[in-house]
């Protein structure tokens, strides 16, 4: 078996055992960047020299008997927009595609405290916005699955990086779904974590009240296993509470008999497509004969997902990026300006991609004199409809399951003229984030065409765990394969 296919369980064995290096495991995953990367696109900066000083770093400390943590020495990769002390930190984006930290966010410090070796950083949709990966200044991610189809986004490089075994599992981060539903479009594990469980401090913002970071990995253990690092409150992000994190792997080998599934009728009406709806079906079954119970229940406001978020984000979009003006962060324009307003003008124009331009200027609009009031303070008043929605369900059911995405991945330049059918793909996954609640996608098999689906697992705020329960036990069920 090549290394690189091991998953962090499996290498943590190898590591311990002396069957294998970190360096070895490490030079596997580099190998495979270099026989892959080329036709997938998945990493924006490869840090092969630093990469292998960290595994020698950590297979010392194992040579000399050191008890490590379960991360140490396996190599994985993180989305470019989580600062990186003296790596590139480009938000794929032209406008900062020099751009070198001096400070990691709070997210990769801890990892590093556990031995992360970092293999580098992974290709996104410019500055998170995209549900496809299409939307990067160096290039779109292909699904590894098929290469004229989009990866997802906005963490397309994450999840392409770990499904074509370039790395044992990736950082993302999950605003309306940019975890979740590249995970589904390329056969991985992906999880939205509970907003405010993990720091986010570090982390270029797109939209404050709903950014969430999380892990892609191969297995959902782990998933459970890199939450255990990173999770807890951080005094550099106010919005992490002090709440305990648990052991998040004791939940593993529970089992679901007796467990409540809610299965909301609006997540399998119109709009989804027929086979992925027949896909989820069959998995719910399999769960009930696990022992779980499935209940249908309604979350009547999920049709509004989609206007609500594309009201709020935009605006916080619009705030978090007035800081990148070519003077304070990124490249001033090439042209000649002739005043401070031209030079602005310039340097956004040249640096910021259509994508981003276009939710700048959604967001601006929203949030000027006159429209404030009436677009994003009646939006965030419609969000606690979606919060009350999601704690109504709950009464009943312990978690709830449905579609992560409504399409399978799309062909390249499909929806260019059509920006609204690729906000679309986020249907089912924007009503969660509007909510702050937590949600994992399990790949649950592909479709006619070899297409990844798959399986969205919502639970209550801080919850995790019942994620995890029910992920593991619809993970023994299924047998996930890698593309070749």
């Amino acid at each position: 078996m090549d290394l690189n296919t091991l998953n962090i369980v499996s290498a943590a064995k190898g590591l311990r055992e002396k069957k294998f290096s970190s360096v070895e495991l490490t030079k596997a995953c580099l190998n495979q960047i270099e026989k892959r990367d080329k036709d997938i696109n998945a990493f924006i900066t490869v840090c092969q020299e630093s990469a292998l000083k960290e595994a020698e770093e950590i297979d010392k400390k194992f040579n000399a008997g050191e008890d490590l943590p379960k991360l140490a020495g396996i190599p994985c990769a993180i989305k470019d927009n989580f600062n990186t002390k003296g790596i590139k930190t480009t938000c794929a984006s032209k406008i900062l595609e020099n751009f070198v930290p001096t400070y990691n966010a709070t997210s990769i410090q801890k990892l590093k405290e556990q031995g992360m070796v970092l293999l580098g950083k992974t290709n996104l949709d410019e500055y998170t916005c995209g549900a496809s990966c299409e939307h990067s200044y160096f290039g779109p991610t292909k699904n590894p699955y098929d290469l004229e189809r989009v990866s997802g986004g906005s963490s397309g490089g994450s999840a392409a990086g770990v499904a074509s075994n370039m790395c044992l599992y990736a950082l993302g981060t999950d605003t309306g779904g940019s975890i979740r539903q590249p995970a589904s479009f390329c056969n991985v594990i992906g999880l939205k974590v509970t907003y405010g469980r993990v720091s986010r401090f570090g982390v270029t913002s797109f939209a404050s009240s709903f950014d969430t970071i999380g892990p892609l990995t191969k297995t959902v253990e782990d998933a459970a296993i890199v939450l255990q690092a990173i999770a807890g409150k951080d005094s550099l992000d106010a919005t992490t509470p002090g709440k305990e994190v648990p052991d998040y792997r004791s939940f593993l080998d529970k089992n679901i008999k007796g467990l409540k599934i809610g299965v909301p009728k609006e997540y399998f009406g119109e709009g989804i497509n027929s086979e992925i709806a027949e896909m989820i079906q069959k998995a719910l079954k399999d769960l009930e004969k696990e022992g779980a119970i499935l209940k249908e229940i309604s979350l009547p406001m999920t049709k509004y997902g989609i206007a609500l978020y594309y009201i709020i984000a935009p605006t916080e979009l619009s705030a978090n990026l007035g800081r990148f003006d070519g003077l304070r962060y990124g490249r001033k324009g090439e042209e000649q300006a002739k005043d401070l307003i031209d030079q602005y003008c310039i340097s956004r124009g040249e640096g910021f991609g259509d994508e981003i331009k276009r939710r700048i200027m959604i967001g601006t609009y929203v949030s000027s004199s006159g429209y404030y009031d009436a677009y994003y303070k009646k939006a965030q008043k419609v969000r606690t409809l979606f919060i009350k929605d999601f704690n109504k369900a709950f009464e009943n059911v312990d978690v709830i399951c449905g579609p992560v995405s409504p399409i399978p991945p799309w062909k390249f330049g499909e929806n260019d003229n059509n920006p609204l059918a690729e906000y679309l793909a986020d249907l089912m996954t924007i009503p969660a984030s509007c909510a702050g609640i937590t949600g994992i996608s399990v790949p649950c098999g592909k479709d006619s065409k070899g297409l990844p689906v798959g399986l969205q697992i919502l639970a209550p705020q801080f919850e995790e765990g019942r994620l995890f329960q029910t992920g593991r036990a619809y993970e023994r069920i299924v047998v996930r394969d890698s593309p070749a």
